[in-house]
């Protein structure tokens, strides 16, 4: 069983930067693919940034690309978010998971492990 935590939101103002963090415990992640995903009251959840298992190739939604940039330690079993430039349009709970997609996802796939998720909000 593999778990996940998320840490590292908060509530900070726009252009500032944060940076989340996803601890896996159970089993390494380093065999998954990563993902991370954001919800917005409201709106569907969706995936903004992935890391590939294989290659670590990294994919983002168009509306963070060049502001977010994924990255993995294996030593410390822990996925990363650098988000810069942040806007009140990021606003959102973000989640970690061992899946990934680019884009709004209708339901949770089974056999994928999540975060609880952690609370960001950036204020205009």
């Amino acid at each position: 069983q593999l778990q996940l935590v998320e840490s590292g939101g908060g509530l900070v103002q726009a252009g500032d930067s944060l940076r989340l963090s996803c601890a896996a415990s159970g089993r390494t992640f380093s065999s998954y693919a990563m993902g991370w995903f954001r919800q917005a009251p409201g709106k569907e959840r969706e995936g903004v940034s992935c890391l590939g298992s294989s290659d670590n190739s990294t994919y983002y939604a168009d509306s963070v690309k060049g502001r977010f940039t994924i990255s993995s330690d294996n030593a410390k079993n822990t996925v990363y978010l650098q988000m810069n430039s942040l806007k009140p349009e990021d606003t959102a709970v973000y989640y970690c998971a061992t899946h990934c997609v680019i884009g709004p996802i209708h339901a949770i796939v089974s056999n994928t492990y999540w975060g609880q998720g952690t609370q960001v909000t950036v204020s205009s």
